[in-house]
């Protein structure tokens, strides 16, 4: 499934299916691949997975595995992707895009956090069922527990960090959805507000109540402490990412969001609805912003709704 002119659409293989989902009062498209042979494509690449600078997975408005190339890989790791690209053909995209990928690493969701000399972005304040708060953030900010996180505007003690999950193979992430980018901390502080609102660079701020798996197509936006971002679309919804540095993530949100470092964190939503934990992305070095002219920024999310599953958590 998959947004198109702000409908959603339903890809199918056979017409009966499409009649299936017309009597149902959504909309078919008849597609070639079916869900597990472009799973299984990817499923090839992953076998790959470790190239520094790149990112693939399955995009249901094309009916293909789309595949990015950013700078910085080899002449060689590109003719190993190319190989299995050609084992498949009509199946596979391979884009060339420029900028190298990094984590962005540097109480609402987008607010500065800080600890151990690492500045991230808080995304959103979470609760479990007894009422105890939980503020997500990334993983890769400060992997670990333990660590004691503050408000970066004012030093504000936030609380500690319980959990996180932050690997290079399926087996380090989670067993469903392998995306594997977060962190949850237990605010601790009863002085310390924690409203269930992201928080716009303009000052603003907006309600969060609710939450789910994004879907490809849909308009999104992110907030971060260092930038935002509020025109943008998701791309894919399960992207195999590995960054510059060699860590590899798996079942991670791609969307045409820019992002900036420290943004590392941030929330990615639309609406009132919370989708992500941002990442990293391309050009984080570069300008972010509503006017942003690169077109060819990419920035990656962790699926908030599989934290919360995991966790046991919800948005207010």
């Amino acid at each position: 499934m998959y947004y198109q002119d702000g409908r959603p659409v339903i890809a199918v293989t056979d017409t009966a299916a499409a009649q299936s989902v017309r009597d149902a009062g959504a909309v078919p498209k008849l597609v070639t691949r079916s869900t597990a042979e472009l799973a299984s494509i990817q499923g090839e690449f992953d076998e790959l997975a470790g190239i520094p600078n790149t990112a693939w997975g399955v995009e249901a408005d094309s009916n293909q595995v789309s595949v990015e190339i950013f700078d910085g890989v080899s002449d060689a790791d590109r003719a190993r992707i190319e190989e299995v690209a050609a084992a498949h053909p009509g199946a596979v995209r391979i884009d060339t895009v420029g900028g190298k990928l990094e984590p962005a690493a540097t109480l609402r969701g987008g607010n500065g956090i800080w600890s151990e000399g690492w500045l991230c972005s808080a995304a959103f304040n979470t609760h479990n069922s007894a009422g105890a708060v939980y503020t997500v953030t990334a993983g890769h900010c400060v992997p670990g527990t333990g660590n004691v996180w503050l408000v970066n505007s004012d030093g504000t003690r936030i609380g500690t960090q319980t959990a996180y999950r932050i690997g290079k193979s399926p087996q380090a992430c989670d067993a469903a959805t392998r995306a594997c980018d977060w962190a949850i901390i237990k605010v601790v502080n009863a002085n310390l507000t924690t409203p269930g609102t992201i928080h716009y660079g303009g000052g603003t701020n907006a309600q969060i109540d609710n939450s789910r798996y994004a879907a490809e197509g849909e308009a999104v936006r992110r907030v971060g402490d260092t930038s935002q971002d509020l025109v943008g679309n998701v791309q894919k919804t399960s992207t195999t990412v590995t960054y510059t540095d060699g860590t590899t993530l798996y079942g991670m949100v791609q969307t045409s969001l820019c992002a900036k470092h420290g943004d590392s964190g941030g929330a990615m939503f639309t609406g009132a609805t919370a989708l992500g934990i941002a990442s990293g992305g391309n050009y984080l070095d570069e300008p972010c912003g509503d006017s942003d002219a690169q077109s060819d920024r990419l920035s990656y999310y962790t699926p908030l709704q599989m934290v919360l599953n995991e966790r046991g958590l919800h948005v207010y």
